[in-house]
């Protein structure tokens, strides 16, 4: 068999770039990104399939250390299944920062079946240079890595240098998605997930967490894409910050999405937004599930 096909979990902690890393290799938004932990909710699989080759990068929450609330619970079990399963583990940290989070994610990678990678992200903002040498030998001697690679997720230094070294790390194996297959999400997932972006974009503290986003419409006619979503938020107080005043929030947030979506999708979107209050929806096992939540 001449083909190579397997899967690779890219872990780390939250907000160190693992969807932007993603997003960069395979050239297009598989997975939302902003500036804050838990824009990552979900596994979701991104599919690269080049020549013989096809690796299933498997975009992870970050590994959360105070897992309060059943939400942090399951994005932490979530992540610890993508190890599991994993033919090659890639850990992002960062060049210029190491926290305890970082120090629990490698905790969980010794006892990983797969090789790992490291990856020292950010590379970009290492000043003077230099400095790059230390940031390498400090992180050689955390663990024992198959290899280590300065990147910049972001700027995409290294990235080529990356995905020609992933393939001898994977079975050979038949591919197991379609060629022209990019991410196991569909177009319903991934418009409930830009809405959501936005919000986290714009909202301040701590509302982006206690909100999430369904979607109760999706249509597809010749003219246009329909999309009614509804925005739920698990505290009464939050319904108002997320309308605004006037209904200013909803209707930014709502024309940022529309054209991120009609730039995703090749046509014309009509999105309509409401605001509904589910209790406490983020820390309830069954809500999750009912939700989509894995």
């Amino acid at each position: 068999m001449n083909t190579t096909c397997g899967f690779v979990a890219v872990v780390g902690r939250p907000n160190v770039g693992k969807s932007t890393l993603i997003n960069a290799i395979m050239g297009r938004k598989i997975s939302i990104v902003t500036n804050k932990p838990q824009t990552t909710r979900h596994r979701i699989l991104a599919v690269h399939t080049d020549g013989d080759t096809q690796i299933v990068f498997v975009d992870t929450p970050g590994i959360h250390r105070k897992a309060n609330r059943a939400m942090n619970r399951m994005m932490n079990r979530t992540a610890a299944n993508a190890l599991a399963d994993a033919d090659l583990i890639l850990f992002v940290g960062e060049a210029t920062r190491w926290t305890e989070e970082d120090d629990d994610v490698l905790q969980r990678l010794k006892s990983a079946d797969a090789p790992v990678i490291a990856l020292l992200n950010k590379v970009d903002r290492v000043h003077p240079k230099e400095r790059l040498f230390e940031a390498l030998a400090t992180m050689s001697a955390r663990f024992e890595f198959a290899e280590i690679y300065p990147i910049s997720a972001l700027k995409k230094d290294n990235l080529k240098e990356l995905m020609a070294a992933i393939p001898a790390y994977l079975p050979k194996s038949p591919p197991l998605f379609p060629e022209e297959m990019h991410t196991d999400r569909g177009k319903e997932f991934q418009a409930a997930e830009v809405i959501r972006e936005k919000l986290t974009l714009m909202l301040h503290q701590e509302v982006p967490y206690g909100l999430t986003v369904q979607i109760e419409r999706y249509e597809v006619d010749t003219e246009r894409v329909t999309i009614h979503a509804v925005i739920l938020v698990d505290r009464d107080s939050q319904k108002g910050i997320v309308v605004g005043k006037g209904g200013q929030v909803l209707k930014t947030v709502g024309q940022s999405a529309r054209l991120d979506l009609c730039e995703q999708l090749g046509s014309r979107v009509h999105l309509e937004l409401w605001v509904k209050v589910k209790d406490n929806w983020s820390d309830s096992e069954q809500d999750l599930m009912r939700l989509g939540y894995e």
